[in-house]
């Protein structure tokens, strides 16, 4: 557990020693919860912590990250990444999103009892709250480790981002085929890939590429797509 401390402090995140206690203590509340409602996989808890702590935190020391003060998690499944980010960085506001119903209640349950505050957890597809006028084109930064492909996940996530903000989606090591055949899907949708950045989680096999994808224009009204369509039928050059 020492590990999550000592990347806090690496990081410069302040008061690195009570947020990794607060940290922990929400993994503890979700693995109690995993023995009733299924929100990971992941129960050995090192491996948790690299898994879903360390590596929701690798957007932290970029630019976009830093520079954004309201940001989606799209997917977010038991809270990540957004829960370790919201705790790291109060300063910040953070909408959490999953189309589960019993995930959402969990992760604001859990986060009330700890006092989490700048977090709210909200029940819905993507393709439907982000027609809601007060959710379209409202965020500095989205950010997602829900599995999709590039296509599917840029229409789910790009039409909550305000032009000029930025998509950042956490994808396998072996994604540079998915984000070339989706640079016209992200280009439909207003969007570019400005990066693809490979943070290598020490003292683990482990990684994820993180993909930043510039919102350069509104997102056409036609998408997101109706429920469903978007994952079925990703945006292909015609």
């Amino acid at each position: 557990m020492k590990n999550l401390e000592i990347f806090l402090e690496t990081n410069n995140v302040a008061n690195a020693t009570a947020k990794a206690e607060l940290l922990l203590q929400y993994m503890n509340e979700i693995l109690e919860w995993n023995k009733k409602v299924n929100l990971t996989a992941i129960t050995d808890t090192d491996e948790f912590v690299q898994k879903h702590f360390i590596d929701s935190l690798l957007v932290i020391d970029s630019e976009e990250f830093n520079n954004s003060k309201t940001v989606i998690d799209v997917g977010t499944g038991g809270g990540f990444p957004g829960v370790p980010l919201a705790v790291c960085f109060p300063e910040k506001n953070f909408l959490l999103m999953d189309s589960l119903a019993k995930r959402i209640r969990i992760v604001n349950e859990i986060c009330g009892k700890l006092g989490i505050k700048n977090v709210k957890a909200v029940h819905g597809r993507a393709e439907e709250m982000a027609r809601q006028k007060d959710m379209r084109d409202s965020f500095d930064l989205c950010v997602s480790r829900a599995v999709a492909n590039m296509s599917t996940l840029s229409e789910y996530c790009l039409p909550f981002v305000k032009k000029g903000g930025t998509f950042i989606a956490y994808k396998g090591p072996d994604c540079e085929s998915e984000i070339e055949e989706a640079n016209h899907a992200i280009h439909v949708l207003g969007g570019k890939v400005s990066r693809i950045e490979n943070p290598k989680l020490s003292e683990t096999d482990f990684e994820h590429k993180l993909v930043f994808v510039l919102k350069e224009k509104d997102t056409p009204k036609t998408y997101p797509r109706k429920a469903g369509k978007p994952g079925k039928e990703p945006i292909k050059r015609k």
